[in-house]
């Protein structure tokens, strides 16, 4: 429950609208009883002048409570899981700023998606009727208890029993099978978002039916799981309805001497009932939200790898950058990737950065970024400690190609405005021209507003890193890192790019991380990563 109350902090806006829901689900309730009490007395045939009256304004009432309900809780539970959405990502984008790291792609989105859905149940089907519940509960006993006290002491602890000792026993239940269920979930989100990512290497190397078979072992564990949390809701819903029927029964024995008033009970305990006659499901879809909960906050609880300072310093007017005697290793028990590192790059230079693979290029990018922090010494851009400053304002002067650039699935225009929201049409096909991507950016039938498709794949390679060039120069940035921005192309689109990205890059400074030189870059400075240190290289 902590946990669900916790996900239920970060949707307080809603709060207002909820309680009213839960207010005008409370009196409907009260008005269904009520009209069921009526209409049993008038199939008695007590004759009371008000019961005629009193149906009339009880059978609408009720429809109308019921619509109203029904849209106030449900508008507000949207926006509620809308706001725990953004609340979510939020977290994870502070959390995973570098990427998803072990994180994998299909299990963050079962809990993105999911995890979090399951926690809607938690109010419609459980705090609503269990609301409800708990003022039946005194109705019950005050109504039956003015005519048998032995019939309303047997009929309240049946209801007790059907409303909250079963649906609390079932829930039990579905939290210790929750987690099972939740990893079953995300484990065929997971095989599914594979086959379907990776279908063309699938379909290679014929592996094809493998791989169907590995999804299909999935599927089958989350029916085994999901089956036997439906056997435990089955016994529950069993408990209450035989729980129902056995207050109907003892109604209709023990108050048999009262005469008509034996069929106004009847219909008011069968009413009551009713009304918590899904709590049993709902205790059960309850503890799956809890154990969903607990994955939510076990991503959004996680450490932060490099918080903000608590008093951020001012950002320098400098853009030179300076490593000093730093040491790094993304694990206590792996070899560093940098001992003692140090470099200099001035301000407004371009210098490259070569060596070969898992040599700690990328590492330094990410030390740069503040994706990462070192072990020890430090990273000073204009002479302050980037430790010191807001990541916001470091990122915001420091831009970054990455060598696998994402382009959203979206248009042109949506993907560059990413760099630079404000930006007009002409400042647009400025980088464009600049990435010279704008002649062929023109030749699309709808020119900006040209749909890119998943991963940008209407646009062959060369052309996609063109456009993420275009997005890296309508950045502010005073500093680039390009880290390996020709990966994948062949020699002479790469060639061709460099030139390019040369031209662009002219007034920034710019870090070039690459395996070799095409001889076409325009450098001051080449460093060569080695054993954990930088080597000046011969230009």
């Amino acid at each position: 429950m902590n946990a669900m109350l916790r996900l239920l902090a970060q949707s307080r806006s809603q709060a207002p609208y909820l309680a009213l829901g839960l207010l005008i689900s409370l009196i409907a309730t009260l008005s269904a009883v009520s009209l069921s009490g009526a209409a049993g007395a008038v199939f008695a045939g007590v004759s009371l002048a008000a019961l005629p009256l009193a149906l009339r304004l009880l059978g609408p009432a009720r429809v109308v409570l019921r619509y109203a309900e029904r849209m106030i809780t449900h508008d507000a539970l949207f926006r509620a899981t809308a706001d725990l959405r953004v609340w979510f990502f939020r977290c994870i984008a502070v959390r995973m700023a570098g990427g998803l790291g072990m994180q994998r792609a299909g299990d963050l989105l079962s809990r993105l998606v999911g995890d979090l859905e399951a926690q809607d149940t938690v109010y419609m089907r459980l705090m609503l009727p269990l609301a409800g519940a708990v003022i039946l509960l005194p109705l019950l006993a005050l109504s039956i208890g003015l005519y048998e006290t032995t019939l309303a002491v047997l009929v309240c602890l049946l209801f007790a029993l059907s409303a909250f000792i079963l649906p609390a026993w079932a829930g039990r239940a579905a939290l210790a099978n929750g987690e099972a269920l939740a990893q079953a979930m995300g484990g065929l989100r997971v095989g599914a978002l594979d086959v379907a990512t990776g279908l063309r290497e699938a379909r290679a190397f014929a592996a094809e039916d493998r791989m169907l078979a590995g999804v299909q072992a999935r599927e089958a564990a989350l029916l085994a799981t999901q089956s036997r949390a439906a056997k435990r809701v089955a016994w529950a819903g069993a408990g209450a309805f035989i729980a129902a029927q056995a207050a109907i029964l003892a109604t209709l024995v023990l108050g048999r001497n009262q005469g008509a008033v034996d069929v106004g009970l009847v219909f008011i305990v069968l009413a009551a009932f009713e009304a918590v006659s899904l709590l049993p499901r709902a205790g059960a879809q309850a503890g799956t939200a809890a154990a969903a909960a607990k994955r939510v906050l076990a991503i959004t609880d996680a450490p932060i790898k490099c918080p903000d300072p608590a008093n951020p310093q001012t950002m320098p007017a400098s853009s030179a950058l300076r490593i000093e005697a730093v040491s790094f290793a993304w694990q206590p028990d792996r070899p560093p990737v940098f001992e003692d590192l140090n470099l200099d790059i001035p301000e407004g230079h371009h210098v490259a950065l070569l060596g070969p693979s898992g040599i700690g290029k990328s590492t330094l990018a990410a030390l740069l970024l503040r994706l990462a922090a070192p072990q020890s010494g430090r990273i000073l851009l204009g002479g302050t400690d980037i430790a010191g400053l807001a990541a916001s304002e470091l990122r915001a002067r420091i831009g970054w190609l990455s060598q696998a650039t994402h382009l959203f699935d979206d248009t042109i225009r949506a993907n560059l405005l990413m760099a630079r929201p404000d930006a007009d049409d002409e400042t647009l096909w400025h980088a464009l021209t600049q990435a010279q991507i704008a002649d062929a950016v023109r030749a699309l039938p709808d020119g900006l507003d040209t749909y890119l498709g998943e991963g940008g794949l209407r646009f062959s390679g060369g052309q996609g890193r063109r456009l993420a060039l275009a997005r890296a120069l309508l950045s502010p940035a005073r500093i680039l890192i390009l880290d390996e921005p020709c990966a994948g192309l062949d020699s002479e689109t790469e060639r061709a790019f460099l030139q390019v990205l040369a031209e662009a890059t002219a007034d920034r400074t710019t870090i070039l991380i690459a395996h070799h030189l095409t001889g076409v870059e325009r450098l001051d400075r080449i460093y060569r990563l080695s054993a954990g240190h930088a080597m000046a290289a011969a230009g």
